[in-house]
């Protein structure tokens, strides 16, 4: 197939530092726009990207007839708008996770998507990578027996009150931004919708944004899912999976760098341990690849927009039981 033509809503850094570079060395996208607030902070990056065209707005990138599709990176509370817009615009959208503020707001994408004949994408980077693939492929094969729980961290350090991940009222905050992970990843591995969660949080008390998030997800059938995400602690990352016969141990489940040569460890008992190693890749641009084809109607997404609402639903339930201090159910069976 002959490359898609993308054009990048904002100069965010997850965008112009990371996404785009990676989508450059895409066989399948070729990156012709790019708009900021200011046409001339959009050409200060169009010019260091190698990058056609310059737009001093959002509106007029998507008016671009030659643009396919877009990379939304914009702060959380815009994803749905300028989504919405983008896809009256007739373009496809890859937006930055999560997708909405809540699951009833990214659920008002299914209307205009069918409408407007175009399709929307999480941008779960990680669900391209070798070593996600790999782990799914080792629980299908049965060498860990049933799958009983899976355990997931994130953490980072970051108390800039100007940073955007500090700012509540815009969708901020530990659980929104990489909690999400964790929780994409126990749906993923278990390949299934939990039917309660719990949750605890702590505030900061001065910027309001959820600082530590710890979560226990219930899939029934004795299957559970806990995590830790934290914005204002060491960095820390991390995955697991036990089952009854095995288990699978992720060292860089979330981030990681493309230079980087991973291992993938799992065992069998109590004496049988194997490591993989999994080659050096980068999963922006493998993600790319995955969004291009799909877009082009060249492969199904494997993950739909409804995913992506499913994923809002849980991370819904959990603030919710933050507050009430109690299990919330999603479906039957636990």
């Amino acid at each position: 197939m002959k490359k898609l033509k993308w054009g990048v809503l904002s100069t965010a850094n997850i965008g112009v530092a990371k996404v785009v570079p990676a989508m450059q060395r895409s066989a399948y996208c070729e990156i012709v726009a790019l708009a900021g607030r200011n046409l001339d902070h959009a050409r200060n990056w169009t010019g260091r990207l190698g990058i056609r065209k310059a737009y001093g707005s959002y509106a007029e990138l998507l008016e671009d007839e030659e643009i396919d599709a877009v990379y939304n990176p914009l702060p959380n509370h815009l994803h749905v708008p300028w989504t919405l817009k983008a896809l009256e615009a007739k373009k496809h959208v890859l937006c930055e996770k999560p997708l909405a503020l809540n699951a009833n707001e990214a659920a008002s994408l299914i209307a205009a998507s069918a409408k407007h004949e175009r399709l929307v994408l999480e941008a779960f980077m990680v669900r391209n990578h070798p070593q996600w693939l790999r782990t799914r492929e080792l629980i299908r094969s049965g060498v860990l027996g049933r799958v009983q729980a899976v355990q997931g961290v994130f953490a980072y350090c970051n108390t800039d009150p100007q940073n955007i991940r500090n700012k509540p009222d815009i969708g901020g905050g530990g659980l929104m931004d990489i909690g999400c992970y964790c929780v994409m990843a126990s749906r993923y591995v278990f390949a299934a919708e939990p039917c309660r969660v719990v949750a605890l949080i702590d505030r900061d008390p001065d910027m309001g944004i959820d600082r530590l998030t710890s979560g226990l997800l219930d899939y029934g059938s004795g299957r559970q899912a806990s995590f830790i995400c934290g914005t204002q602690t060491s960095f820390s990352q991390g995955f697991r999976v036990f089952g009854d016969q095995g288990g699978i141990q992720l060292v860089q489940p979330f981030k990681s760098l493309p230079e980087e040569t991973l291992s993938l460890i799992y065992h069998q008992g109590e004496n049988k341990q194997t490591e993989e190693i999994v080659s050096p890749c980068n999963q922006y641009t493998l993600q790319g690849d995955m969004a291009s084809r799909v877009f082009s109607r060249e492969i199904e997404p494997e993950f739909s927009l409804q995913d992506a609402i499913l994923n809002m639903r849980v991370i819904d339930a959990l603030r919710q039981s933050a507050e009430t201090g109690r299990w919330v159910q999603l479906a039957e069976g636990c």
